[in-house]
């Protein structure tokens, strides 16, 4: 019997007549080579029903179905058919997309308030509306393609718009049939379901069954949002399966989706943040990129004017770029929205708000503290607390379950009743989401759930799901947990006198003793030997640390730690490194890793030409940090005794800029591994220059171009007296017998080195004979020859 999603094509075949019908089936014999596929066997079909063929060609050839069938009914002089099916099917595709333009145009004008006006907002996105176009184009083969960028860049409103724009007709209308828009957070609860299932919950009834809506996939595109917040881990996996129609974990069909074992010739669009951009790219077949960078100067001035009356717009615009740290901040379009929300509650003056808002922290309590006094102004701060305090906790209970919808349980088990939701609502700090409930935005929930360890008392309930502060550290600091990514910031942001000021006169007395103690004790113990944790974010430290700003709390932090390994990989980084080091009066062990892709910025047309951008950023080590500031910071902590570069490209100038850092008096590193930096043999030179009445006991150049050349350089700086140098390393430098005898003389005028490290070069029997006659001298002091 056909089944109901095949019944579409047996409407058609029943009216052809038995001689339309038997011909149809003898060209049916060569139709599937068209697409390169096995035909089938003419005893198989010879005296097939209509039924029954129905059934073969969807088992056989279910992406091809529809483009053969059409073929056939030309080749049967059924022109009719062919038209009316097409007909037909673009009838069904066209209420499909109708049905989806009604949604999100609801999603645009109910959930997504970009306060401004479309035409401003295209505007704003335009660089990257054009970057889809190009990727996406007509004739594009399936693709896969990533809008990226840091939380509240508004990487899902951009693809809100694009949802919209192609549901409107206006977008991508030649290259997609289908679109497909699924938040994959909300599947967080859900074990186990099929794609197929996934696509039917957002089909209306009038659509085109699946079997045919999926034989045509080069014309379907998924759009997936909220990886972030995706409870699940994606990771390369063997168990994967290409049938859609099967139930498996979820997981294991969103794996199968990523990584093109499952419907193949689709086009994926992902929305990826911070969390969970290295996890899900090496997943994805040569994924192509779009970038939020935030808002320009030119997109905040259309953000102030459209939130308020033009002029009030253009005054607050102007306060705003007055105050620069803040600015900067308001190229995250949530921030901005915060800023200009609490300006607009009315209970702040301009003056108040820009000069308050001094930290991420600062802004979301100006803006939560104004929402309160909008509704509960005469409310004391006892019952504002409890109202507070209801939130906090649906906050704090969804980051530990990794829950970011909520139905009407959990706002009833949380004591969040209707008449709560509404006021909520209006507040900005929930939104509709479908049938559920979400934070107005992410960083609102982190906020709230943050808050949360500041209201707790000890005469509160235990709460069986929300941990301690203690466990919540070892989550942040020591564990991999990427709910809590930006939570860490707010709790050294709130633990500050400045932002418990502001929520004061709402809430009453709050105090941060117990929070902060319970930081420097738990990152007290991260730093102890025996410790089997170890502090694995230890950038996430340092923007904490930029967060909080108390100079005597940051001191008190930073010394916690003799020996710390960082990873810098973009300029924020940087910054935050420094400030935060330069506060480690007790480190003396620095593990420093840089990306190359921190010295070559994100290419923008307004730099000039492409070609001319190449050149200016060449990738270069300390490039756009200017004149070897980065080393210059490091170095000066007198404590730092063991500098390791191993691995980073060093030019001949940035090689000057060291050495230079390393002069500084105040510099006292004793050990400097240099090991695969591609140092040049001229470089040696400002190496051995900089050597001479410096600290420096034990120097690696291993793995470097050094030759012959880079060897009798420094051998000069061996011979001077005031070398204090007592191990080189020097294997896999390309270096031949010539360089042995340049060390022959070096070692019988040196009072210092005892270890000299000359493997794996081509030193030859010459080279090694010369080596064991310097040994012979009493005057030699070398103990160790590898």
């Amino acid at each position: 019997m056909v089944d109901s999603s095949s019944y579409g094509l047996l409407q058609y075949f029943q009216k052809l007549s038995d001689e339309e019908f038997q011909r149809f089936k003898e060209l049916l014999q060569k139709e599937p080579q068209k697409f390169k596929l096995k035909p089938l066997s003419w005893t198989k079909i010879e005296n097939i029903s209509k039924e029954d063929l129905v059934m073969q060609l969807y088992t056989h050839y279910p992406r091809q179905v529809w483009a053969m069938v059409l073929n056939l009914f030309l080749q049967v002089n059924r022109k009719d058919l062919s038209t009316m099916a097409q007909i037909e099917r673009r009838d069904k595709q066209n209420k499909y997309k109708e049905f989806m333009r009604n949604l999100f145009q609801h999603i645009w004008t109910s959930e997504t308030n970009t306060y401004m006006p479309d035409r401003s907002y295209n505007i704003i996105i335009d660089r990257q509306y054009k970057a889809l176009l190009d990727i996406f184009d007509s004739e594009s083969d399936p693709t896969t393609a990533v809008v990226l960028g840091t939380r509240g860049k508004g990487k899902t409103v951009f693809l809100r718009k694009a949802m919209l724009d192609w549901a409107s007709g206006v977008l991508l209308q030649n290259r997609f049939h289908y679109v497909f828009f699924f938040s994959v957070f909300s599947l967080n609860k859900t074990t186990e379901l099929s794609l197929a299932e996934l696509i039917s919950s957002k089909l209306p009834e009038c659509s085109e069954t699946l079997d045919d809506i999926l034989s045509n996939p080069k014309r379907v595109l998924f759009v997936l949002d909220g990886f972030d917040y995706l409870k699940f881990e994606l990771e390369l996996r063997t168990n994967l399966c290409n049938d859609w129609r099967k139930r498996l974990p979820t997981q294991n069909v969103l794996s199968s989706l990523l990584q093109k074992i499952m419907l193949p010739e689709c086009s994926l669009l992902l929305e990826l943040g911070e969390s969970s951009c290295s996890k899900i790219i090496p997943l994805l077949q040569n994924p192509r990129e779009i970038i939020m960078l935030g808002l320009s100067e030119q997109s905040i001035y259309f953000y102030c004017v459209s939130f308020f009356k033009i002029q009030l717009g253009v005054e607050v615009f102007k306060d705003l770029k007055k105050n620069e740290p803040l600015f900067t901040l308001c190229s995250n379009p949530s921030m901005l929205w915060m800023i200009c929300s609490s300006l607009m509650w009315g209970h702040y003056s301009r003056e108040e708000v820009i000069s308050s808002s001094e930290s991420t922290s600062a802004i979301h309590t100006i803006f939560i503290v104004s929402a309160f006094k909008s509704i509960f102004d005469l409310g004391s701060s006892k019952y504002k607390r409890s109202q507070l305090k209801t939130l906090c906790t649906l906050a704090a209970e969804g980051m530990w379950k990794q829950v970011y919808v909520f139905d009407s349980e959990d706002l009833r088990r949380n004591k969040i009743y209707e008449s709560n939701k509404t006021v909520w609502l209006k507040m900005k700090f929930l939104q509709i989401q479908g049938n559920n409930i979400m934070f107005y935005h992410s960083t609102l929930q982190w906020y709230f759930a943050t808050l949360f360890y500041f209201l707790k008392q000890d005469k509160d309930t235990y709460h069986p799901v929300i941990g301690s502060l203690p466990q919540l550290l070892g989550e942040i600091y020591a564990h991999k947990q990427n709910q809590w990514t930006h939570a860490e910031t707010f709790f050294f942001g709130i633990a500050t006198k400045h932002v418990l000021a502001l929520l004061k006169p709402c809430f009453g007395n709050i105090s941060f003793k117990t929070v902060r103690e319970e930081i420097i004790r738990y990152l007290k113990s991260l730093s102890q030997p025996e410790c089997n944790e170890k502090l694995m974010h230890p950038k996430k430290l340092f923007f904490c640390l930029i967060e909080n700003q108390e100079e005597r709390f940051v001191n008190q932090v930073m010394n916690l730690f003799e020996e710390i390994t960082v990873d810098i990989s973009d300029s924020d980084d940087l910054g935050a490194a420094e400030y935060s080091l330069l506060r480690a009066s007790k480190l003396k062990i620095l593990h420093l890793h840089i990306q190359k892709k921190v010295f070559s910025e994100i290419y923008d047309p307004e730099y000039g030409s492409l070609e001319n951008f190449k050149l200016d950023q060449n990738c270069s080590f300390m490039t756009n940090f200017g004149d070897g500031s980065l080393f210059c910071t490091f170095l000066q902590i007198p404590q730092l005794k063991y500098l390791n570069l191993y691995g980073t490209d060093l030019s001949n100038d940035v090689v000057e800029m060291l050495c230079s850092a390393l002069k500084c008096s105040t510099c006292g590193v004793e050990e400097l591994l240099l090991g695969k930096c591609d140092i040049s043999s001229e470089a040696c030179g400002i190496i051995a220059t900089f050597l001479i009445n410096s600290k420096v006991k034990h120097l690696s150049l291993v793995e470097n171009p050094l030759k012959n050349k880079g060897v009798m350089l420094l051998c000069k700086m061996l011979k001077d007296p005031s070398c204090v140098l007592e191990s080189l390393m020097l294997s896999y430098c390309c270096l031949t017998f010539i360089a042995c005898g340049h060390l022959y003389e070096a070692l019988l005028s040196n009072k210092h080195l005892s270890l000299l490290d000359l493997g794996s070069n081509f030193l030859e029997d010459v080279g090694v004979n010369l080596l064991c006659e310097a040994l012979k001298y009493p005057n030699c002091t070398l103990k160790e020859l590898w």
